[in-house]
């Protein structure tokens, strides 16, 4: 059975094998397009347009998702306990310690934030900290310490600026094959039915086998940052437990959306794992009953 260590490193090589591939379906669209316009000017706008964009949402996304989230800031005062845990685990780590939200909310969640460990955040659930016991806030804290240790949110921006770049490039050769390229019309025959039939193709499958391959490394990196905590504090069970108390709450999070969803430590959106193969495709995190179970063999 595979340890702590073995997983994590499982879990690391299984991410970057994800962004080698999606690395490749963008490159494959680039030079599809390339190929089509006998230009790259306007490929290199377009790769412009997409990076500049998530560089902008990079440097706000955390502004942006706690004030989508109601996550108001709080001082050692308000919640010693809190904090205390926060700095011993960040001191444990070798990580600055966050800044700490809290959101009021009934449901028990938490998430982190932030785009470099000197900025992070972690903001938790009124009902996280009402309803769990101090080792399992502790290992939900380590767990959150573990995606910013991981360099999550570096991550995941590439992730973003490589779907908005497959999403960007699918819909400008969907676009520009209606016209033609490389001298043809839409008249040419058989040649330019086969161009737009490939277009057709591409900007319907492309940005969902991008959002496909977006929501797998998130899944693949709950999996890591589950690994990292319960390296951290020594003990998976903690964390088990606090799963399954977040899984088995009714609660709804009132201000919870699609556009967050992925950065708390289980879905807000309650019932999810429950439902059938094709909809855990599009899930944001990897099935409760998986990570519980996985966390749980480490300790053998």
């Amino acid at each position: 059975m595979a340890n702590l260590y073995d997983q994590a490193e499982s879990n690391i090589k299984r991410t970057w094998i994800y962004l080698f591939f999606f690395a490749l379906l963008v490159i494959g669209i680039g030079w599809l397009i390339s190929y089509f316009m006998e230009s790259y000017l306007i490929l290199w706008i377009a790769v412009f347009l997409a990076i500049f964009l998530n560089f902008f949402s990079y440097w706000y996304s955390d502004k942006i998702v706690l004030r989508i989230s109601g996550a108001k800031p709080i001082q050692k005062s308000d919640h010693p306990e809190l904090y205390r845990i926060v700095e011993n685990l960040s001191i444990t780590a070798g990580l600055p310690a966050p800044k700490v939200f809290i959101i009021e909310e009934a449901q028990p969640n938490a998430f982190a934030t932030g785009r470099n460990p000197e900025k992070g955040v972690v903001a938790v659930t009124r009902g996280l900290l009402e309803k769990l016991d101090r080792t399992e806030l502790e290992a939900v804290v380590a767990h959150e310490l573990g995606h910013i240790g991981n360099r999550d949110v570096l991550l995941s921006t590439i992730i973003v600026v490589l779907v908005g770049m497959v999403v960007l490039m699918t819909n400008f050769f969907f676009r520009i094959s209606l016209w033609g390229g490389r001298g043809q019309s839409r008249n040419s025959g058989g040649a330019g039915i086969i161009i737009l039939i490939i277009a057709l193709a591409l900007f319907i499958l492309a940005p969902l086998l991008a959002r496909l391959m977006k929501l797998a490394i998130s899944r693949r990196r709950e999996f890591l940052a589950d690994s990292s905590g319960a390296l951290l504090t020594r003990y998976p069970e903690g964390l088990a437990r606090a799963l399954e108390k977040i899984a088995g709450d009714p609660s709804p999070i009132k201000k919870a959306n699609d556009a967050t969803a992925h950065l708390y430590i289980a879905s807000p959106f309650r019932g999810e794992e429950k439902k059938s193969r094709l909809h855990r495709l599009f899930m944001t995190h990897p099935p409760t009953e998986e990570r519980i179970r996985r966390l749980r063999s480490m300790n053998q």
